[in-house]
């Protein structure tokens, strides 16, 4: 959820907005498929919500006087941190149904403010945690929370794990260079190596990501995540090898936390608007038929992509 970050960041321009509230818009005809994303309510209360491609049915599915924070999802499955069960700002993950049914505690040991990834039907996750007393620290463990690996044991910051599609590789986000940056490795935590480098003509923010969270394309041998360049943020890709470096949105719109959907056709992310507030756009993958779907003066943000509750 990154809550320091997202209230610094700043305005966009107006044009950008209107083009996206004029776009077409065509969003797949998947009418099991929904957007769940984290909404601000006010003051330590942030809730889920869901909603249709179209950006109607917008729906709070947690109602917990909370913080609940989703970060994945796998299939009709949401795998959310909260602190709801605990004190302010200590989180364990939990997993619920995309109507916000069936809420089971996974994690038996404190979760950071971090993504989530799974691989095997969702019956492994990695995680990052400080359960044993070192900072965002690297594990896999099952659907009952059982730690099943420990990947890194080294006290730096290491945090936003990512399965590649097939859960051979994760790439992370790490301040192993004292600036957030994206890193690789094996599923065993070996053959570590820095994936992104921030260009050196830029001027270094310590309040911004560098390189924020990164997200695997599920169909193709693609990473995807957002940088502060210039001014604003940007969702670029980057390929598991570090080349073909490629910024995938333009314009002065901050666009930040994102997700493909499950065919890799569509990117839901946040982004603000012309007051800087953040709200939820939909974007073929290659930034065609933008259309913004939220509008109101709450912060939207982190999409996931869910199939509906059956």
């Amino acid at each position: 959820m990154k809550l320091k970050l997202f209230l610094s960041i700043v305005l966009i321009t107006s044009a950008f907005v209107m083009q996206a509230e004029s776009a077409s818009g065509r969003a797949t005809k998947q009418p099991d498929l929904k957007i769940a994303y984290s909404v601000h309510v006010g003051g330590d209360d942030y809730e889920i919500f869901v909603m249709t491609l179209d950006g109607t049915g917008q729906k709070n599915i947690t109602n917990s006087k909370s913080v609940d924070w989703v970060y994945h999802a796998y299939r009709d499955k949401l795998y959310f941190v909260s602190d709801r069960d605990s004190t302010r700002r200590k989180y364990f993950l939990y997993e619920m149904d995309a109507d916000g049914g069936n809420v089971r505690k996974i994690s038996q040991f404190l979760a950071e403010d971090s993504w989530v990834s799974s691989r095997k039907n969702a019956t492994e996750f990695v995680v990052s945690s400080a359960k044993d007393g070192k900072r965002h620290e690297l594990y896999i463990i099952d659907r009952n929370g059982k730690e099943l690996k420990r990947l890194t044991n080294d006290d730096i910051y290491d945090n936003d794990p990512a399965f590649s599609p097939n859960g051979k590789q994760i790439v992370f986000r790490s301040k192993r260079t004292e600036v957030d940056e994206l890193w690789i490795m094996d599923e065993n935590g070996g053959n570590l190596r820095q994936l992104t480098r921030y260009p050196k003509d830029e001027k270094e923010d310590k309040n911004a990501f560098h390189a924020s969270a990164p997200f695997w394309e599920p169909n193709h041998n693609v990473i995807s995540f957002a940088s502060k360049q210039k001014g604003h943020y940007s969702i670029l890709t980057i390929k598991p090898d570090g080349s073909g470096l490629k910024q995938l949105t333009t314009g002065k719109q901050d666009a930040m936390w994102h997700a493909w959907s499950p065919d890799g056709k569509w990117i839901a992310y946040d982004g603000t608007d012309e007051n800087g507030n953040y709200d939820i756009y939909l974007m073929r993958s290659d930034g065609a038929e933008l259309k913004r779907l939220t509008s109101d003066k709450r912060s939207e943000l982190a999409p996931v992509f869910v199939r509906a509750a059956k």
